[in-house]
């Protein structure tokens, strides 16, 4: 699992493994904010947390049941989301296979992006509770983002921060009790700006990176960091630094001897097998083979 600077007992994580769940994958944010993969069957649960959780169903769930005044309802299918706010309860029958995905949250992490986002922050923050929704912008923050990446990768870590953060304004903005239009950002970052950030991303390329490094280098919010940043580099923050991840490692296999483990290492990778998929998909070849064919 990979460090964060900020701990927090999740009450529906804690109830699920306490059931018939079986916890496929877990990763806490440098924010605290905690992502989980499950799969559960024949299974039923009542559920009541201090905290919003937002599921996605990845995979099947159409035999999933939520007990309301009028009986049992089900609607449930791989895309379908469900938003159950803080203090909500809900009593779930599991009665077929399902494979989901939960983001878990405080308050407060809503408040922090409200504040960064809008520079607002309400005397009350209610979310509404969303059973069986359908929003193709959370399926596509989801899926494009944080089930593309490997969650314990270290140099992953700036992607699924950025999503999540993204996820919890696209909340704020379409599920809550404020209604706030999305502010506008036009203009890049200063020129001394842009190349300060950008020589703190070469010097910290062997670390976690996170949105909230960067944007603290520009003194900056990392909602209006990351919309400038693109505006200058032309890339959004965890496209460039992944690329200059790739750079950095092409050097080191070309013109160096080093091991190909101190490599990965030296460019974020704490697996040898995702910096090396990871160069692949970037270059056509492995560091071994792009290493054999320079040698020959």
């Amino acid at each position: 699992m990979a460090d964060m600077l900020m701990t927090h007992t999740y009450a529906t994580f804690e109830r699920l493994q306490s059931q018939n769940a079986v916890l496929r994958e877990t990763v806490a944010l440098n924010s605290g904010i905690q992502l989980a993969a499950w799969y559960n069957k024949c299974d039923n649960l009542t559920v009541q947390s201090d905290h919003h959780t937002l599921s996605l169903y990845v995979a099947d769930g159409y035999e999933s049941y939520q007990k309301t005044p009028h009986g049992w309802k089900n609607g449930g299918g791989p895309d379908r989301f469900c938003l159950m706010p803080q203090d909500s309860e809900s009593t779930w029958d599991i009665r077929g296979d399902l494979s989901f995905v939960h983001l878990y949250c405080t308050e407060e992490h809503l408040r922090k992006v409200g504040e960064q986002v809008w520079d607002r922050s309400p005397a009350s923050l209610n979310l509404d509770e969303q059973i069986f929704g359908d929003d193709a912008k959370i399926t596509l923050l989801y899926r494009q983002f944080l089930l593309s990446y490997d969650w314990q990768q270290a140099a992953n870590q700036l992607t699924l921060s950025s999503a999540s953060t993204l996820l919890l304004t696209h909340l704020l903005q379409n599920y809550a009790n404020v209604k706030w239009r999305l502010p506008t950002v036009t203009g890049g970052l200063s020129p001394g700006v842009l190349r300060n950030t950008l020589e703190y991303i070469d010097a910290h390329l062997s670390t976690p990176l996170t949105l909230a490094d960067l944007a603290a280098q520009a003194n900056l919010s990392e909602y209006h960091f990351a919309r400038m940043f693109r505006q200058s580099a032309g890339l959004a923050p965890h496209q460039y630094v992944m690329q200059r991840r790739m750079d950095k490692a092409q050097q080191q296999v070309r013109y160096t001897t080093l091991p190909l483990t101190e490599i990965a290492l030296n460019c974020g990778f704490s697996s040898a097998s995702h910096f090396s998929n990871r160069f692949k998909a970037a270059t056509g070849s492995t560091p071994s083979q792009l290493r054999t064919a320079l040698a020959g």
